[in-house]
């Protein structure tokens, strides 16, 4: 087994895992950033509305939108420190820096556009593909930076604790602590222990857990499950939210509808072209994200219709033309022109608000172990997340996270033992029994632990997900790892998470909506 050793190990280089390590480096750190696949293959790169810029003189306004979102949930800190350190956050880097590439007035000011939730047009955007430019452009970044190796390829398997991970016996006796972990390269197929003074959780999402999701492949939760293992805090997991408008068509892909055209005027209908949320809602097709979703939910159940659509009449050709050109180009694809029809839509799991606990700083419970962008909760979405807010949550936790742990480097010594050796049998897993449980697991979130829940629905996933979970961790203890065999373990303790989550929690509130009787 290969031990390397850094100041700082990220885990994920999406926004959120780049822009830390952009700023650890900046402040002198070593920093090794493992990603599974390409620099691009993160949901990041998919985010398509924008992110917000709201230099308003009274971010009041802001703040109330990201609290009306959540239900009345989140926490005041949480959105305190984003309204007050997004501006500069976003001109720093994104602007002043990097220079994206976001869309323009004719007179050189920025474009601003407004998504479902926001009372104000506050949201810059790179056409309808924002998350590619900026991803992209920092990703560029990180591959010139000094002090930064993006280890492309590396899954982490599981995180080294004092502990457990460490050679030295009377380190079982010391505080909970993190040095780092086991990560497989996949393409060589071997083991290397990271042993680091910081590691940071920057692992994403968890919507492949469901059946329908607009996640990229393997987004489980693999954050979420590690830090689980080694006793982090876990918070608001029963919240994720689901995006209301997913492109539709049988044996498509699903793809992302994002929310900026109904900022622009689209509304949502049904097959008969009645505005059916106009009278769930004041602001009808742009409520927030929990209320559209299990409007378009019921209404399906209601009316036995396999999707809904979204009306672009109210926008002109060219408009769509210049504005949404990646969205005009899939739905072409799939035999839709949104020139001159509706889009097919359905919602997906999309977002999850909870995750791994973490302060302001990124800080968990678990000493040198951080968590930060989708992977962490520090309460700012609540039960429900405003849109656009992703990937500013990134930057702002990045950054802070990041001067938080270089002023704790450059001042504090760290204890870093010697790890254990990895030890694994050599048998081979067999990938269709993988990607059978995996499967499993997918559709029973999805029809027991999806949009609209129920006790009894819940009890049923809790039982199907428990005797999985017993055949999985037998399967995985006898087998060598493998990246789908590592998706699938975090896969399922990550689905039982969020089912005991729910479980516990009797209230509707934002994306946990619970009911009394089976509907």
């Amino acid at each position: 087994m290969r031990t390397v050793q850094t100041d700082c190990l990220v885990l994920g280089a999406g926004l959120a895992g780049s822009a830390y390590a952009l700023h650890a480096a900046a402040a002198g750190l070593k920093v090794e950033l493992l990603c599974l696949g390409t620099p691009l293959q993160a949901n990041s790169d998919w985010a398509q509305g924008g992110i917000i810029y709201d230099t308003a003189p009274d971010p009041a306004q802001l703040s109330r939108d990201i609290a009306d979102a959540s239900d009345g949930t989140a926490n005041p800190s949480a959105i305190e420190q984003l309204v007050r350190e997004g501006p500069a956050a976003v001109k720093d880097l994104l602007l002043d820096t990097l220079n994206v590439g976001f869309d323009r007035e004719s007179g050189g000011a920025l474009h601003h556009t407004r998504e479902g939730g926001h009372h104000e047009r506050r949201i810059i955007h790179a056409k309808d593909a924002t998350g590619h430019a900026i991803l992209s452009a920092v990703a560029q970044r990180v591959d010139h930076t000094p002090g930064i190796t993006r280890r492309a390829g590396f899954t982490a398997i599981d995180l080294l604790t004092l502990s457990h991970n460490s050679t030295e016996p009377r380190d079982r006796y010391e505080p909970l602590t993190c040095f780092g972990c086991y990560a497989l390269d996949t393409t060589m197929g071997e083991i290397t222990a990271f042993v680091a003074k910081k590691t940071i959780l920057a692992t994403g999402g968890l919507g492949g857990i469901f059946q329908h999701t607009t996640n990229q492949p393997g987004s489980v939760g693999h954050g979420v499950a590690m830090a689980y293992r080694v006793g982090a805090r876990l918070i608001d997991l029963e919240y994720v939210q689901f995006h209301p408008t997913v492109f539709f068509k049988k044996g498509a892909t699903p793809f992302l509808i994002t929310e900026a055209l109904r900022g622009e005027g689209a509304v949502l209908v049904d097959s008969r072209g009645r505005r059916f949320l106009d009278g769930v809602h004041p602001l009808g097709s742009l409520a927030p994200r929990d209320i559209v979703a299990r409007a378009i939910k019921q209404h399906l159940t209601e009316t036995g219709e396999a999707c809904v659509y979204l009306d672009l009449s109210a926008l002109t050709p060219d408009f769509i033309r210049e504005r949404f050109p990646g969205i005009r180009a899939h739905c072409r694809d799939h035999g839709v022109n949104i020139l001159s029809e509706p889009i097919p839509v359905v919602p997906a799991a999309h977002f999850s608000c909870g995750g791994v606990h973490a302060d302001l700083q990124g800080r968990t419970n678990v000493h040198h172990l951080n968590a930060i962008g989708e992977t962490a909760c520090t309460g700012l979405h609540g039960a429900n997340r405003l849109a656009s807010t992703s990937l500013l949550e990134c930057l702002v936790g990045a950054k802070a996270a990041a001067a938080a742990d270089a002023a704790e480097l450059h001042v504090g010594k760290f204890y870093l033992p010697v790890p254990r050796e990895w030890r694994s049998p050599d048998k081979t897993p067999d990938p269709l029994l993988i990607r059978q449980d995996l499967s499993q697991i997918q559709q029973t979130m999805w029809n027991y632990a999806g949009i609209i829940r129920s006790p009894r629905r819940l009890a049923r996933a809790h039982r199907i997900l428990l005797e999985l979970r017993e055949d999985i961790q037998a399967f995985y203890r006898d087998c060598r790892p493998t990246r789908d065999l590592i998706e699938l373990r975090n896969a399922v303790q990550t689905a039982l998470l969020v089912v005991h989550a729910a479980s516990l929690n009797p209230v509707s509130k934002g994306c946990h909506f619970v009911v009394a009787e089976e509907l």
